[in-house]
This record gives C-alpha cells, structure tokens and sequence, in this order.
C-alpha cells in the first residue's frame, strides 16, 4: 500500500483524511507541530485517534523548516496531503506575516521535498477565501480571485506555486478550495463550534455584522471523501477544484437551525463586522462532480445534528 505524508495530520481535516486513509491500510504519517494557536490537547487527541485506525505515526516538524521537509518528505514516500496551515481569516488580519510564512513559504518546502522525492501527487488544501470579492454566485473555478484577506492571499500563492511546480518541474499537484468545513473535531474557534458551546449553556451569541452575510457549509466526510478519489487519479493533476456543499445559509439561518437542535434560549447580540470577512460564499462543484463523480451527501440540518451529538457526548 502506498506511503502517505500528510501535513497539518493533527488537525481538524488533516486528522480525519489520515484517519480514513489509514483504515484503507496505507501507511500514514502524520506531520504537525502542534502549534498552540488553540488546544494542543485537542490536536494529541486527533492524533491518538490516527494511530489507533492503521499503520500510522506521528512526527512533531513545522512545515517552515525545509531541511525538516526534505527528511520527511523522502523516496519512500508517495503522496502528500498538505494540509497544514495558519488558518483564521480574522487572525491574518491582525497578523499578516505568521498565514505568509506557513502557507505560503511552507507549501514552498513541501512542494520542494516532494519534488526532490519524486512523490506520485501533491494534494493542496485550499480555501473559498481565494475568490474573496463576489462577482457572481455560485463561485465556479474560473471566478476572478480577489481575496479580501491576507489569510485568502496566501491560500491563493499557495496554489499558483502548486501550479507552477506542475508547469515547470512536473510535480502533479492538485488543489482543493474547501468551503467553511465543519464537523466532529472542527476547531474551537469556529463559528458552529463556538455557537453551540454557547447555545448549550443558554448564554449570549455574539454575532458580527447584521447576520445576512452566507456560507457554504460543507461536512467533513464530503471532504474526506473527495480526498479519498485522489490517489491513483491522473486527470486531476494540475486541477483546481472546489469543494462544497453547492447550498448556502445565513448566519442567522444557522443560528436558528443550531438553537432547534439544542432547544436553546440564547440571546443573539450583534455587533460589527470583521475586517476580511467575505460577503458570501457559495461553490458550484460541477467540474469535481465531472473529473471525480464528487457528490455531496450530508444536507446541513443532518451534519449539524452530528455535530451536536459529537460536542455532547465526545
């Protein structure tokens, strides 16, 4: 069975592509390092879970680190899922260098080793954060990219880099353009994390903006899922491809479909909006459903159910 990197293995999509990788039977090894940007109890847990599932293991090394990369990343190995990150829209606004350095100059590295390894694909996590400015809905791939955060900027170096080292050096790469993933394990700082937490509780929700602002929300297994039809896939080398649900709901929406599910009385309080925060978002996913029959299967009120079931008894 093939021998698979991924990066960012301790995280929310990393940990479940490597878990569902590793039951397959591949050989996986997780790459993390553990950066405290929320709970490294949360991201050792993750990692528990992956070791648990297969052949799998666990080095701690920053993607920043190139030497680090090239070890790692060697002749055995053969195939990259990058998905390691500093995500946050809201955090790159507040700290542009910290999304440059990681996602930009450390898909560079990753990109290199693999490169130098000879590695079969490189599988490039992106984001709906590259389309930024709504020119029209649903985005579909050839959408102008116009990103309103340094978060959405670096996402977007990263897949031209991905790009070039196909164009120029033959390195097949593909790149993803996630749309807001949630589900089981998803971080503490996200919105559908952060409401239910609350909800439960019966305490305030603080929402930014008037609460019309929409979102594609996509469950995790669909992104798995779509990894998954990756491996041993030529016609998807040198692809862009979004990743979504194909639906949208306003955050107010959302509020109501979360507080049905955990019948709470939570007081919503609004305030302003965030600095980078997008208008809308939503995917059209027609060239995935094309080059790798990719469906979505879990409507949002089901996914959020599961979520919910998740956040109560994990």
């Amino acid at each position: 069975m093939p021998k698979i990197v991924v990066t960012g293995g301790a995280g929310f999509i990393g940990s479940h592509i490597a878990e569902s990788l590793a039951k397959d039977g591949h050989e996986i090894v997780i790459v993390d390092n553990l950066d405290p940007y929320y709970s490294v109890d949360i991201k050792q847990k993750n990692i528990d879970i992956v070791l648990a599932s297969g052949d799998a293991s666990f080095i701690n090394a920053d993607v920043t680190d190139l030497n680090a990369m090239k070890e790692i990343i060697d002749s055995t190995v053969d195939y990259v899922y990058h998905e390691a990150a500093q995500a946050g829209v809201r955090i790159s606004v507040e700290d542009p260098f910290k999304p440059n350095n990681v996602n930009v100059v450390g898909t560079l590295n990753v990109l290199k080793a693999s490169l130098e390894a000879d590695v079969k694909k490189v599988i490039n996590a992106s984001s709906s954060s590259v389309y930024g400015k709504v020119k029209y809905l649903p985005f579909d791939e050839k959408h102008p990219t116009e990103p309103v955060s340094p978060y959405g900027v670096s996402k977007l170096a990263a897949e031209h880099y991905c790009r070039v080292f196909y164009e120029v050096y033959g390195l097949p790469t593909t790149s993803l353009r996630y749309f807001t993933v949630y589900g089981p394990r998803m971080r503490p700082d996200l919105a559908i994390s952060i409401f239910t937490k609350k909800m439960l509780a019966n305490e305030p929700i603080t929402v930014f903006g008037d609460g019309e602002q929409t979102r594609d929300f996509t469950y995790i297994d669909d992104v798995v899922e779509a990894n998954r039809r990756l491996l041993n896939n030529k016609s998807t080398d040198n692809i862009i491809m979004n990743i979504g649900s194909g639906k949208r709901i306003s955050i107010n929406d959302l509020i109501n479909a979360l507080k049905q599910i955990t019948s709470s009385c939570s007081e919503v309080i609004f305030t302003s909006e965030q600095k980078g925060d997008a208008e809308a978002t939503l995917s059209d996913v027609t060239l995935a459903a094309g080059i790798i029959d990719f469906t979505p299967a879990i409507p949002l009120k089901e996914g959020l159910q599961k979520f919910v079931n998740w956040f109560i008894f994990d």
